[in-house]
């Protein structure tokens, strides 16, 4: 076999935070025509405010969200009725009565409130008064600097929008210019669905004042005003009752700003309006230059930390042809475009301080939207924050991790009130106000493992920044959900199995041996298995990294001890259910026996390879195409399969334009479709190609282990490992010719490169004496040499797909070139 070799050079290098200059393909999306509906608006953000931008040359629409506009007020749906069937329900499942237990739970487990709507602030209209035909339209989002504008030409005058939202400033911004003095003139005038709201003008400012809607007898509680605000350079403004009108300005700078009462997600006693005009005071009195210049500053510090392109001569088409005509031919810019789209969404719906990203991120028109538009947990919110770490964004999971803790106090009620437990749970969805008992019927509701599957993110943080003092803070949280555990788990009669009962596996029904079809509720499902195997693993690996809880973690390994393992059913594919009931051909979107593949750590191409070949049985057979939030979940499958041909097939498939029903894709604005609009299939998409350019879950910082034969030459650089190893490498031929690593937090790095020509064989691992001695990893004990001193690196020559354990120095950037 032939091998690449590599020279390792030592490079000093104590400066984590600027990264090498780096040549990038276009980062902007554009068209030549305005937007004809939302899926063709174009988003802008600053993680608390949003809006979309249509674009239309004789009236602008900026359809606005702020993220705590939601139905309803605080409560929370856990339902003390349900107590009394849980053990009835355990005892049907045991009996195999799933039919009876399905309704029984559907009767005495469903709550009356279902989770409340995001909801929309409504859209400021910018009329464009006697401007006539508009000629060399262009409209733009560019996501190097978040920005969007719209050029035109109309009666020989040519027009500019420029548009963001500010972070600093809380304000969305609008730069409306000409080239001809005396050129802007315009209406501006609100719209909103929402019922309660009064539109009017005081003080020279455009008000929409408001009030959430009711859901699910809960009356709405949140109140808010956004406030419209023009600053001229010539020209001169009137009101009428209900809109502000401008005439003959030369430059039209308008502010937007949206205040609402709530504090946190049981205190709603601020005072919106007098929120809204702080913001605005603030605004007005910095200089736009000034403005813009923060704004792509604040941006920046986010985004330029990771630099991406493929090789190859990029199409130059409208964005939307470059979608149609993606499988037809060759437009290798597109993929870095997308990745990086998904980390522009990220950093627009994702700050700290701020709520987390709902299921549109912060984008929504609708007051009673798809699916609430709420934080489904049953793996959509947790897609959210896939690319977060990996993708050198650690900080924006901040608003998740501070969700999992408030409900980590909301969920108590959950495990008390329904299933007579200690600790902490939530089901399948949640919202603003933090529910955490059963939503929607048995079906999809009563998922008990919501909650936990979200403290796999508490964990994460602290194997990308090892922040003890972080992790000292959510120790509690992962042990309050096992706390849970230890007392909600039941023997189950077969096999005396520790299992979750009862439960379901997300949405899929099945049919049992008896022939009983049409339910999903049952017990010891395989995701179930793996979250709580994840959970417990994770605390007992966080109690001994704080040295704390010794006797507590032992307890968790013996009840880890009793856990059901995977098991490969009769035509050798992963089960999904404890018992073998899955259907060969069945192509439903959720793979949820797949969790301990991706995002779960516990299946291995080196580890346990059999579990591996069952986990392409069952990807094969629920076949690639479906809901985009799906494709973009197989994307990260196939990676950790090491299969890149096959996801680069699936981002093919997932970069053509949306089915009006029944499959994914992507819709003209790159939005991911479901259909309809849901963010998760942009994030999971993102960090699916992450995986294939670097893996770092099995105790080792794995370099391109899936690169598909279009990805033969590139550079990445800024991707982060766990362990706080930033990585940045170019390829050639499918071949690594420059790798670059920097340790943020010192300690032993486990390198694996990637290896173009590897046999078809598979892979060999050899197993010795000796543990891991990176702390960041608990897994098999593997031979590697180990280099004690960097010095020893200097002419090294690397053997492609073996180890080597490297001891590295904080702050130090180590380098490796190819010969």
């Amino acid at each position: 076999m032939k091998t690449r070799q590599f020279t390792c050079l030592l490079a000093m290098c104590s400066s984590l935070a600027v990264m090498p200059a780096h040549a990038q393909q276009n980062l902007k999306l554009w068209y030549n025509k305005p937007a004809a509906n939302w899926n063709e608006a174009l988003p802008i953000g600053n993680g608390r405010l949003a809006a979309m931008v249509f674009g239309g040359p004789a009236t602008e629409q900026l359809q606005l969200n702020e993220e705590t506009i939601w139905a309803g007020g605080p409560h929370n749906n856990a339902n003390a009725d349900s107590k009394v069937s849980v053990p009835q329900l355990r005892e049907l499942i045991n009996q195999k009565k799933f039919v009876e237990a399905q309704a029984l739970a559907n009767k005495t487990m469903t709550s009356k409130q279902n989770g409340m709507p995001y909801q929309t602030v409504g859209s400021l209209f910018i009329r464009m008064e006697g401007q006539g035909e508009a000629s060399d339209y262009y409209r733009d989002l560019d996501i190097s600097r978040a920005t969007s504008s719209v050029k035109y030409t109309a009666n020989g005058v040519h027009y500019v929008r420029e548009m963001f939202v500010s972070a600093k400033d809380q304000a969305v911004i609008v730069r409306l210019t000409a080239d001809k003095p005396a050129s802007i003139n315009c209406e501006l005038y609100m719209k909103t669905p929402l019922g309660k709201k009064q539109i009017s003008t005081a003080d020279g400012k455009l008000l929409l004042t408001a009030t959430t809607g009711n859901n699910s007898g809960i009356e709405g509680q949140v109140k808010f005003q956004s406030q419209t605000q023009a600053v001229l350079q010539g020209g001169s403004q009137s009101v009428t009752d209900t809109s502000l009108i401008i005439k003959g300005a030369n430059t039209a700078t308008l502010y937007i700003t949206v205040g609402s009462n709530f504090i946190n997600y049981h205190d709603l006693s601020a005072d919106g309006a007098a929120h809204a005009s702080a913001d605005m005071v603030k605004a007005i009195k910095t200089p736009y230059a000034d403005a813009l210049k923060a704004h792509v500053v604040w941006y920046q510090k986010y985004f330029d930390r990771v630099k991406f392109t493929l090789g190859g001569a990029s199409s130059d088409k409208p964005t939307d042809q470059r979608v149609k005509e993606f499988t037809q031919g060759n437009d290798p810019g597109l993929v870095p475009l997308y990745y990086q789209f998904g980390r522009y969404l990220l950093i627009s719906s994702s700050q700290p301080g701020n709520q987390p990203a709902t299921l549109q991120g912060k984008w929504n028109n609708l007051t009673s939207p798809p699916w609430g538009s709420k934080y489904t947990i049953n793996i959509n919110t947790e897609m959210n924050y896939w690319p977060a770490e990996i993708t050198n964004l650690s900080e924006l999971t901040e608003p998740l991790i501070k969700m999992v803790k408030e409900l980590s106090v909301t969920g108590q009620q959950s495990a008390s009130k329904i299933y007579g437990a200690r600790g902490w749970m939530a089901h399948h969805n949640t919202d603003l106000w933090r529910i955490t008992g059963v939503v929607d019927p048995a079906y999809y509701g009563v998922f008990p493992t919501g909650g936990a599957w979200l403290t796999e993110h508490l964990w994460e943080h602290y194997l990308f920044t090892g922040d003890k003092k972080y992790l000292k803070d959510v120790y509690p949280v992962l042990k309050g959900a096992t706390q849970y555990f230890i007392d909600a788990l039941q023997e189950e009669p077969d096999h005396k199995w520790l299992v979750v009962s009862p439960s379901m596996s997300p949405e899929h029904e099945f049919t049992s041996a008896k022939g009983v079809g049409g339910v999903t509720m049952t017990q010891g499902t395989t995701m179930d298995n793996q979250i709580i195997f994840e959970l417990f693993s994770n605390t007992i690996a966080a109690s001994k990294a704080l040295g704390t809880d010794k006797i507590y973690a032992d307890s968790l390994a013996q009840k880890l001890s009793r856990f059901a393992p995977m098991q490969i059913g009769k035509w050798g594919q992963l089960q999904e259910w404890m018992e073998d009931w899955d259907k060969k051909g069945d192509t439903h979107r959720h793979i949820s026996q797949l969790f301990g593949l991706y995002p779960g750590k516990q299946m291995s191409p080196y580890r346990n390879p059999e579990l591996q070949e069952a986990s392409i049985n069952i990807l094969k057979s629920r076949g690639d195409v479906s809901t985009g939030w799906s494709m973009g979940w197989k994307v990260n499958f196939w990676a950790r399969l090491l299969d890149g041909e096959h996801a680069y097939k699936l981002i093919s498939d997932q970069l053509r334009p949306a089915a009006t029903s029944g499959s994914g894709g992507t819709y003209p604005n790159l939005f991911d479709a479901h259909p309809p609009f849901q963010i998760d299939g942009n994030f999971g998409c993102t960090a699916g190609i992450t995986e294939m350019l670097l893996q770092s879950y099995d105790g080792e910082v794995f370099i391109m282990p899936a690169l598909p034969k279009a990805w033969g030459t590139g550079s990445i650089k800024g991707l982060v490992a766990r362990g706080g190893f930033v990585i940045d490498m170019d390829w050639n031929n499918g071949a690594v010719t420059k790798l670059q690593i920097t340790s943020k937090l010192g300690g032993n790095l486990r390198l694996r490169l990637h290896d173009a020509l590897k046999p078809s064989g598979g892979f060999t691992m050899a197993t010795a004496k000796g543990d891991n001695p990176n702390p960041f990893y608990h897994v098999d004990k593997i031979k590697a040499p180990i280099i004690a001193d960097a010095s020893q690196l200097k002419g090294l020559q690397f053997a492609p797909t073996k180890l080597y354990d490297i001891k590295t120095v904080t702050g130090k950037t180590y380098t490796l070139v190819g010969k």
